[in-house]
């Protein structure tokens, strides 16, 4: 099991990956504040080509992954969606374990949980 944090989106509506989803990782300090520590694009797999944290980059703490799914939906002018941005909060409580966060997407809703 590889360590850090990974993403994969995938469009359940196409059955497939999400490419081209841009995803910024927001770590939040001790008032709430975000602070941007990471961004990238999804490739055709509708995952990163690269941990958005590698394993001595991890820390504890609540971060936040912020998808761009206004974007990917208005390349798809066929499809419209409800959703803008989907925000998908989190908290990092032992920074030696893998946190896979997966997201998957329709127009109209999204779900997301604790991958492996």
């Amino acid at each position: 099991m590889t360590a850090g944090l990974t993403t994969h989106v995938l469009d359940t509506s196409r059955e497939g990956p999400a490419s081209s989803v841009d995803i910024t990782l927001q770590r939040l300090d001790s008032t709430g504040e975000p602070e941007v520590i990471a961004e990238g694009t999804t490739n055709d797999d509708g995952r990163l080509d690269d941990p958005l944290l590698e394993l001595d980059e991890m820390e504890t703490g609540t971060y936040q992954l912020l998808f761009d799914v206004d974007a990917y939906y208005q390349e798809r002018p066929s499809e419209t969606s409800f959703l803008e941005t989907v925000p998908v909060r989190f908290v990092i409580s032992d920074p030696d374990e893998h946190y896979h966060v997966p997201l998957l997407l329709s127009p109209g809703g999204y779900t997301t949980y604790r991958g492996s």
